[in-house]
């Protein structure tokens, strides 16, 4: 029970950061710069934290500067009409760079963090309660997160609009959808909660700021939601099942002290392992031979995903 919600716990930035991702791309853009966007908003959250005392000002700055990272994104892409990889991947470096060189004078320092805060008779259910609602307000945010973004995108009608802006953005903008305005809104929203992530790192869950203190978090969060199908629960499951091989691997270390340099990484090639696996062809088969399985194994991505709309 304690293992689980230590998953639980663990695997909240992730989701936050899937989440994130999941809305920017069912927008039809792609944020790559998400590994640079979680450590940059790691490094401001934990700095502003430190100068201010104040963890909820910690949190904005990491929000705002993720949210930046976006508008970017999203200005080359819907203005400038560049290449969305293209830039995500320059602008991860930058922002990796940036959080080592700006972060160098806060290394081994403390700063307010985010207090446990088990919520009332909640927490007293059996098993459930300790797992669920023994944590503090980062994680229950996560859980609110999944919910709210899975209610907004099915059972909405701007949630629906925000699927046709990237499934099939001319005839949402025929239909007088301002394509390229929620293309923005959608990615900076999506920014946003990748901030919450980076905050959730350095301010709850390895508390504390080092240098690259989130390396390739960011890479496997875009992984997650293509295992996730571009659904948010189905990629906060991922991100549990990530969180799950992480303390495994953790366990496994005094069991196998020859595989202690090995075992920290190999969550993250099973994941890619994982991820290969969804896109074989028997693993579509099988999603077309049990039609009721098809909704769960789905992986097509919004096919309006990383290219510009230009009005004619």
């Amino acid at each position: 029970m304690e293992e689980l919600a230590t998953i639980v716990a663990s695997a909240s930035p992730l989701v936050y950061a899937v989440v994130g991702e999941t809305i920017a791309e069912k927008a039809g853009v792609i944020n790559l710069s998400l590994d640079g966007s979680i450590m940059l908003s790691a490094m401001t959250g934990f700095s502003v934290s430190y100068l201010t005392g104040s963890v909820w000002l910690g949190l904005a700055g990491a929000i705002a500067v993720s949210a930046a990272i976006a508008a970017l994104i999203a200005f080359a892409s819907i203005e400038l009409r560049l290449n969305q990889i293209a830039v995500g991947f320059v602008l991860t470096l930058l922002a990796a760079d940036l959080s080592s060189f700006m972060g160098d004078s806060f290394v081994g320092e403390q700063a307010a963090h985010i207090e446990p805060m088990s919520i009332p008779l909640l927490s007293d259910i059996p098993f459930v309660g300790p797992v669920l609602f023994d944590h503090n307000l980062s994680v229950y945010g996560s859980y609110l997160a999944v919910a709210a973004a899975w209610y907004f995108l099915f059972k909405t009608r701007r949630g629906l609009e925000l699927q046709g802006v990237g499934e099939r953005p001319e005839a949402a903008f025929a239909r007088g959808v301002p394509v390229n305005a929620l293309r923005y809104l959608y990615t900076i929203v999506g920014g946003a909660f990748v901030g919450m992530a980076g905050a959730a790192f350095s301010l709850d869950v390895q508390l504390g700021w080092r240098e690259n203190l989130t390396l390739n978090y960011g890479w496997i969060a875009l992984a997650i939601v293509i295992f996730g199908g571009w659904h948010p629960v189905r990629a906060a499951v991922g991100c549990y099942l990530f969180g799950g091989l992480q303390l495994a691997a953790l366990k496994l270390q005094p069991v196998l002290p020859d595989l202690s340099q090995i075992l920290p990484i190999l969550p993250f090639a099973l994941m890619i392992f994982v991820l290969l696996l969804v896109y074989l062809d028997w693993f579509r088969r099988l999603g077309d031979t049990h039609p009721r399985l098809r909704r769960l194994l789905a992986s097509d991505p919004p096919s309006g995903i990383g290219v510009a709309f230009r009005r004619e």
